[in-house]
C-alpha cells in the first residue's frame, strides 16, 4: 500500500501555528520590566525589604501576565487540532472542524464546528504579522479540507 502524497503547499504534520513575533515582543517587555523593577528595587537606598519584595513582585506578576498572553498556539496533528488560548486547551478531530474563518477586520482565526459554535484560534493572530497570520490560516483552511469535512471562508 503506498503513502497518500499530501496536496502542493500543504504544509507537513505535525505544524504548529504561533504569533511568533507577538511572542517574542510580550516576553521581551516582561523580561525588561521584570530587570528594571528588581534594579530599581536594589539600588533605592531608601526603600524597606518590602518595599523591594513588593517591586519585584510586581515585575514577577507583569512577567506572568505577559507570558499568559503570549500562550496561543494552534497544533495540527494527523488526528485533529489542540487549539490553545490564553487560559484554555481544546482538541478537536479533524471532522468536528467545519470552516476556518479569517475575515478582514478580524482579530484571530475562527473555527466553525460541527456542533454549531465557533472556536476562536488565537494562536494564528493578525497582531504583528498579518500576512503570516493570512498564509497560517489558509495553510489550517487546507488541512481542514484535506483531513475532515471542512468548508472555507475567508
Amino acid at each position: 500500500m503506498s503513502t497518500p502524497v499530501p496536496p502542493p503547499g500543504l504544509p507537513e504534520l505535525p505544524v504548529t501555528f504561533r504569533p511568533t513575533r507577538t511572542r517574542i515582543v510580550l516576553l521581551s517587555t516582561g523580561t525588561a520590566l521584570l530587570c528594571v523593577l528588581t534594579a530599581l528595587s536594589l539600588m533605592l537606598e531608601t526603600f524597606t525589604t518590602g518595599d523591594r519584595i513588593t517591586f519585584i513582585c510586581t515585575g514577577l506578576l507583569g512577567l506572568g501576565v505577559l507570558a499568559l498572553l503570549s500562550r496561543p498556539k494552534v497544533v495540527a496533528t494527523e488526528d485533529g487540532v489542540t487549539v490553545t488560548n490564553l487560559t484554555t486547551t481544546r482538541r478537536l478531530a479533524w471532522a468536528q472542524v467545519v470552516r476556518v474563518n479569517l475575515r478582514a477586520g478580524d482579530p484571530w482565526v475562527h473555527l466553525d464546528l460541527s456542533d454549531g459554535t465557533s472556536l476562536p484560534a488565537m494562536g494564528i493572530q493578525t497582531g504583528i504579522a498579518k500576512q503570516q497570520a493570512i498564509a497560517d490560516a489558509r495553510a489550517l483552511r487546507a488541512l481542514a479540507e484535506t483531513h475532515g469535512t471542512g468548508r472555507s471562508a475567508t
